[in-house]
């Protein structure tokens, strides 16, 4: 019989992936529930057979070998084990290595953080631990506009101790500042002489519902000695607000920007195609130029050719938009440890074409993409809004495991460890500054850098921001990088 070829379309991270079940999975009727006589496993089946097929690690974790299981009956008493699914998805199915993996009980609650949607009271902050304490005390990094923390009185490098009258600490900070009171209040702080001390200020902030937040947080330009400068703050890579960052470059473009400060200090991640773009306004629209390669596990990566796995600069927006690109030789990144996946993947693909400056402190080290997983059997259990019908109704859970990572166009994908500062400057409690402030300490440091201007500034830091998390990890969105991206998988039968 002549062989035959279906073409099924793979739309990574928010589309549509349709794929032939194949019997790699050892198992018979794969897609098929267990039938449980005690335990209700249905959750527990979507995210065996869902990272069994798409995860990473498969090959590593011996409750995902295809040959795990002899028959369905065993496959069923093995998931009937384990009545609590979050503890299934951690503590069974994920390889020890993974640092990043995290799922929801509701995907609705996921899909919105990928739009830039959330429930948020607008203060992100950072947390930090006393020495030789358990005490915890958070300082405000920034306010997202027209949010409720944005009618209040407070501001960055505002510090807080306590919420409802209790001290922060590691053990109770994550149900007091994100638990499921929609109001709180903070008990403030102030910083003398290098001790925080209570100040007896109260502020009341109150989780709205749908709070969108521009991930453009602040564009502007400065002539210094000649230099022309542009500055972006970008805190979020969002594809629903790319036409506003390429706006963005657009403004530093007109202004005749020759130099770039690009603040990723408090960017955790997101769309990987964002950062292709962002990339892309930076360096060039060179669509001959390799951007980055996905690399997956065995099962998906022998399905793909090299055509499908690489994604080089693009000259357009997804909306067909003309880039507005810099076409720039080097370009100075601001990072903390709280940059990662996206942002660190911008660093990773700029650095075989350009020379990419990196001021502030290692980065967080993410270097794997995910993609958002439903109970759709059909579709191979990958979300798509185009059929939320067809989602188990009695099934709300999404799952957000790593599937692959991405190396650039030298080959280069080790950084779990996170990029290293050329300059190092961690940010200073007792002086913050302004964002977007050219007296800004990592700011001016980077100005100093562009400038060759060394002044009598000193840049010591007299009680650095060490953080131990912050809000944005609290968020459903974390630090994830997605994968978003229309490729065509081929199966042969």
């Amino acid at each position: 019989m002549k062989e035959l070829k279906k073409y099924f379309l793979l739309f990574l991270g928010m589309a549509t992936i349709l794929t032939a079940c194949s019997s790699d999975d050892g198992i018979e009727n794969p897609t098929e529930p267990p039938n449980p006589t005690s335990v209700d496993v249905t959750v527990q089946n979507f995210m065996w057979q869902a990272m069994n097929l798409w995860y990473f690690w498969q090959g590593e974790v011996p409750n995902l070998a295809d040959n795990r299981f002899a028959t369905d009956a065993e496959y069923t008493e093995y998931l009937q084990g384990f009545s609590n699914p979050e503890s299934f998805y951690f503590n069974e199915l994920l390889f020890s290595e993974d640092r990043f993996s995290f799922l929801n009980e509701d995907y609705r609650v996921l899909v919105q953080n990928f739009a830039g949607v959330s429930k948020s009271n607008g203060l992100e902050f950072g947390l930090v631990k006393f020495a030789d304490s358990e005490d915890v005390f958070g300082y405000v990094q920034y306010i997202i506009p027209n949010s409720d923390a944005a009618s209040k009185p407070i501001a960055r490098g505002d510090i807080f101790i306590g919420v409802d009258g209790q001290q922060l600490t590691t053990s109770n900070f994550s149900d007091l500042l994100f638990g499921d009171n929609d109001t709180y209040i903070l008990n403030m702080a102030d910083i003398d002489a290098g001790t925080v001390t209570a100040n007896n200020i109260e502020v009341s902030l109150t989780k709205q519902e749908g709070l969108v937040e521009n991930p453009v947080f602040i564009t502007d330009s400065f002539e210094i000695n000649g230099n022309k400068i542009g500055y972006l703050m970008y805190n979020r890579f969002t594809n629903e607000f790319d036409e506003d960052l390429n706006d963005a470059f657009g403004t530093l473009k007109t202004a005749g920007v020759t130099d770039l400060v690009l603040d990723f200090r408090y960017n955790p991640g997101g769309s990987v195609n964002t950062s292709r773009l962002l990339s892309s306004m930076i360096y060039g629209t060179n669509t001959s130029d390799l951007y980055i390669r996905q690399r997956w596990n065995d099962k998906i990566q022998a399905q793909l050719s090299s055509e499908q796995l690489e994604d080089f600069f693009a000259a357009t927006t997804g909306a067909g938009t003309p880039i507005n690109t810099l076409n720039l030789s080097k370009v100075y990144i601001l990072v903390t440890n709280g940059s990662a996946s996206s942002s660190e993947l911008v660093i990773n693909g700029l650095n075989p074409y350009i020379d990419v400056v990196l001021i502030g402190e290692t980065t967080r080290g993410k270097n794997e993409f995910s993609i958002t997983m439903v109970d759709d059997s059909a579709n191979n259990f990958i979300y798509s809004d185009t059929r939320e019908g067809a989602i188990n109704p009695d099934n709300d859970w999404a799952i957000q495991p790593l599937v692959g990572r991405n190396e650039n166009s030298a080959g280069f994908f080790d950084y779990t460890s996170g990029f290293t500062p050329d300059i190092a400057l961690e940010e200073d409690l007792a002086n913050l500054g302004v964002l977007g402030d050219v007296n800004e300490p990592l700011l001016a440091r980077a100005i100093q850098e562009i400038t060759g201007v060394t002044t009598k500034r000193d840049f010591t830091v007299q009680l650095p921001a060490k953080m131990m998390t912050f809000s944005k990890m609290y968020s459903p969105l974390k630090d994830n990088m997605f994968l978003d991206k229309d490729i065509r998988l081929e199966v042969q039968q």
